[in-house]
């Protein structure tokens, strides 16, 4: 890439960099489609104070959304339980094991539109990392438990059960309207 951020690809060599640096992980979840996404690209990451900033203090991981729905999903559960929105760009931070402690979406470079700073953020999850690392770990114990919940109930199926689905198709032919065609009043 041509940002001057050193980029890691997701896997264990990033999270083994971060164990051995003891650095938080700066996680960068965008896609080639989400404006938001190119425009803090230009805003922050192409920016070459931010850039040594996120090079000194974090172990950074860009992810593509489209490449990995896997890692995209599991943390805008966590971004989304810590902030109460998700989407793109995803912005979390985790510690060296990869468990989320804080997060966002878009951060301005200046503070703008009731939002921090990108910088300002920066600088202090490194100093909670650093000096507050308690707190960090059990916000951390907490978004899991966030994620693991709704894994769970995402994974929660019930029986298929045919006779369901063809309680659902005579109940809907019931509803269709022959003469006028559809479902419904046209009223």
């Amino acid at each position: 890439m041509h940002q001057p951020i050193q980029w890691h690809e997701w896997g264990e060599e990033a999270f083994a960099t971060a164990q051995r640096e003891n650095k938080p992980v700066l996680l960068d979840i965008g896609a080639v489609w989400c404006h938001w996404c190119h425009v803090m690209d230009r805003e922050s990451y192409d920016n070459p104070e931010i850039a040594q900033l996120v090079n000194e203090r974090f172990v950074a991981v860009k992810v593509d959304r489209d490449e990995r729905p896997d890692i995209d999903s599991r943390y805008q559960v966590a971004v989304s339980a810590i902030s109460g929105q998700g989407g793109w760009p995803l912005t979390a931070f985790l510690t060296p094991l990869g468990k989320p402690f804080y997060g966002g979406t878009y951060f301005p470079p200046d503070d703008h539109y009731g939002r921090p700073s990108f910088r300002r953020v920066l600088l202090s999850i490194s100093d909670a990392y650093r000096e507050k690392n308690g707190e960090v770990t059990e916000q951390a114990r907490l978004v899991e438990a966030a994620i693991s919940r709704s894994e769970s109930h995402a994974g929660a199926g019930f029986a298929f059960s045919p006779q369901v689905v063809d309680e659902i198709v005579q109940a809907t032919l019931k509803m269709f309207d022959a003469d006028h065609g559809g479902f419904g009043n046209a009223a």
